[in-house]
């Protein structure tokens, strides 16, 4: 996931508003993972058609016309083209626009409220091949959950902190960050595990916040 933790809002170059949720970005950034979903298209289309073990980053590199070393800088490992999102700078952009008075996990409601299902429209496919693929390969599935950690919980993480004045070490901004990213996981698994359908994915997770935000109450 692009690390893009420190983003300014508040640059000059203003992006366009569309139904798309990228759009929101900066010209440069919509540039670079532009490029980005370009391999990620080849590569899940391969993927798809010849099998993820049977299918090389050279492979990948050829059919989006570019060398394996800009593979690599744009995906570290193979795994990474399929856990990898541009979602999380679009998170943030959103999260620092809710209002101050809200607490993380509102705020949290209003950001997810309005980013899966623009999400789950826009890319419906594309997530939905991503989230087989993880359900179906071990080596993926185990770079999903270092990717969660080291990409969205870190964000997470920052954005708690910042909004309710921690340090960005707080170990309670650390503890709510994995409560919130547990919460999205569940509801991907729910949907690997086919208790409920892909449309409601968006609704589980604001479910699920809802109820972290009441304690647990059980």
């Amino acid at each position: 996931m692009p690390q893009n933790r420190n983003m300014n809002t508040s640059s000059p170059e203003q992006p366009v508003r569309s139904d798309d949720p990228l759009d929101r970005l900066p010209l440069r950034e919509r540039k670079k993972l532009k490029t980005r979903r370009a391999i990620q298209h080849h590569a899940l289309r391969l993927f798809e058609r010849q099998g993820y073990d049977d299918t090389t980053v050279e492979q990948i590199a050829a059919a989006a016309e570019i060398s394996p070393s800009t593979f690599f800088r744009y995906f570290p490992t193979k795994e990474d083209v399929i856990v990898s999102d541009e979602y999380d700078p679009v998170m943030v952009d959103l999260f620092r626009r809710q209002p101050a008075e809200l607490p993380p996990i509102e705020a949290l409601r209003r950001v997810f409220g309005e980013l899966l299902p623009e999400m789950f429209v826009s890319d419906r496919e594309l997530v939905m091949t991503r989230l087989r693929l993880t359900a179906d390969v071990p080596s993926v599935r185990a770079r999903m959950f270092e990717a969660m950690r080291s990409g969205t919980q870190g964000v997470l993480k920052e954005l708690i902190a910042e909004r309710t004045g921690r340090r960005p070490d707080d170990l309670d901004a650390d503890a709510l960050a994995w409560a919130v990213t547990g919460v999205l996981m569940s509801a991907m698994y729910a949907w690997m595990d086919g208790v409920v359908d892909f449309e409601a994915m968006a609704g589980l997770v604001d479910h699920n916040l809802t109820f972290l935000a009441a304690g647990c109450p059980l």
